[in-house]
């Protein structure tokens, strides 16, 4: 669709950007934090570790300091379960919530809206130790963690998030030091998990809106759109079996309180729904986001899988790479799109699946949207006068901004964009040289030379998108 007119962001726009505890602290085992699944997990060889990352725990005040000087409207980053419950439950570590305060109050100096994730993909070792999202008890100890959080920063903090990426969690489990072992059938376990995540998702949202009236919270999933790959009606119904299973079995659960009837019957047919109690519905349905967080980074384009008899024996592949080569039988197969660009990592470059997935959400759901994570890894030059000129990364996030106004032009209710990443943090499945911020730190894989916060080209043009809200690209 086109406009002849273009409305523009809303003036109160929430420009800024993200970053995660375990990929940005450091600090993993100082000032009585615990240890979380990310600090234990085998990371891929020839990437480092998660110990000092970029060192954010020690050197907030210069980094917040330089997203002052960019402009942002907001600051997304989520709190280390570990660092306030070292054992995931059990005594509050009150040096863990020292530093948020204090984190917290740094933002709010300079203007900075601070918006929380509650978990990004770090349970507490000892909980998962005790079996982690497949116990049930798993949902009260989040719940009483949500209760600390809302206590001590509610006071402070007008928009949380729930879980980052619960759909990855389940389809990546293994990949991301989730799931641990899946047995036999890997999808009975991880769906399981999954309920009992929504569940308490569902608890920490409506304890939210008791504790804190003022504030608002929602879910954080990956959201793609997914394109059949070609007008053959078996394929339409591939992309729809994929969005229901990828995408609407996460949030109509988190929105409807209810599950997906698609992906539901896609459980039922690979024997691995999950054991609903007594009262589960009603804590879903009683749960009312206030709007969606998403990250997104690319869209996905699928064709029919065929069954028969010479290749019957088909098995739920939850590790379902969205920018991959992947095949479940007679339910999904993911292929090349054609039609877009790859970056040097083979992922595809699709800023009108952006607008897409804006408008899908939009119509599916009718809540604010905000986006949580969008951005282009690659590995970064640093040359002499301490220059990084990431030109692709300009084009990439200028693209996607485009789309992103054009979207709010067909209606959508679209406030607020944080890319990641605010500056270079360790790539859970790249290590540090696959660089995604506004700023470089001045690390390689395995030697941390002095950390130096260096202003790349996109730090200047995001700076100057912020101060015209958008309207210079």
């Amino acid at each position: 669709m086109y406009h002849n007119q273009i409305k523009g962001f809303p003036k109160d726009f929430l420009w800024g950007a993200s970053t995660s505890a375990y990929q940005v602290e450091g600090a993993f085992n100082e000032d009585g934090k615990g240890l979380s699944v990310q600090d234990v997990s085998k990371h891929p060889e020839g990437t480092t570790d998660f110990k000092v990352t970029s060192d954010f725990y020690h050197n907030y005040k210069e980094d917040i300091k330089l997203f002052s000087e960019m402009g942002f409207k907001a600051f997304r980053f989520s709190i280390a379960w570990t660092r306030i419950l070292p054992n995931g439950i059990g005594e509050i570590n009150e040096k863990g919530i020292k530093f948020y305060d204090n984190l917290i109050d740094e933002l709010l100096s300079y203007g900075i809206e601070p918006i929380v994730t509650m978990y990004h993909f770090d349970l507490p070792v000892e909980i998962e130790k005790k079996g982690g999202w497949s116990r049930r008890e798993t949902i009260d100890d989040f719940e009483n963690y949500a209760k600390i959080l809302f206590e001590r920063f509610g006071d402070k903090i007008n928009y949380w998030l729930t879980i980052n990426e619960q759909n990855m969690m389940i389809l990546h489990g293994s990949v991301l030091g989730i799931t641990g072992d899946n047995g036999e059938n890997p999808g009975k376990k991880a769906y399981q998990q999954n309920h009992h995540m929504l569940l308490a998702q569902a608890k920490a949202m409506k304890l939210c809106h008791n504790m804190c009236p003022k504030a608002k919270i929602g879910p954080a999933p990956n959201i793609s759109c997914v394109y059949p790959a070609t007008s053959k009606p078996e394929d339409a119904l591939a992309a729809s079996n994929f969005s229901s299973i990828r995408n609407w079995l996460y949030l109509d659960a988190a929105v409807f309180g209810r599950y997906n009837s698609i992906a539901w019957s896609y459980m039922e047919e690979k024997g691995c729904t999950p054991v609903i109690e007594e009262g589960d519905m009603d804590i879903l349905k009683d749960a009312h986001p206030d709007f969606i967080a998403f990250n997104y980074y690319a869209s996905a384009t699928v064709a029919e899988s065929i069954r028969d008899k010479t290749n019957d024996k088909s098995k739920v592949v939850v590790n379902v790479d969205q920018q991959a080569s992947f095949e479940e039988l007679g339910v999904v197969k993911g292929i090349t799109n054609p039609n877009l660009e790859k970056n040097e990592f083979g992922w595809e470059i699709d800023p009108v699946g952006f607008r897409n997935t804006l408008r899908e959400l939009n119509e599916r759901y009718d809540l604010p949207l905000i986006v949580t994570e969008n951005g282009l890894g690659a590995f970064d030059k640093l040359e002499d006068g301490d220059i990084v000129n990431d030109d692709y990364r300009i084009d990439f996030l200028r693209k996607h901004i485009e789309q992103g106004k054009l979207a709010i032009n067909d209606g959508v209710k679209f406030f607020g964009y944080c890319p990641w990443s605010a500056i270079d943090l360790v790539s859970t499945h790249e290590g540090c040289s696959k660089r995604y911020g506004f700023v470089y730190v001045n690390r390689d894989e395995f030697d941390l030379k002095d950390l130096r916060r260096i202003k790349k080209k996109s730090f200047y043009w995001y700076k100057d998108v912020i101060k015209s809200n958008g309207n210079q690209l």
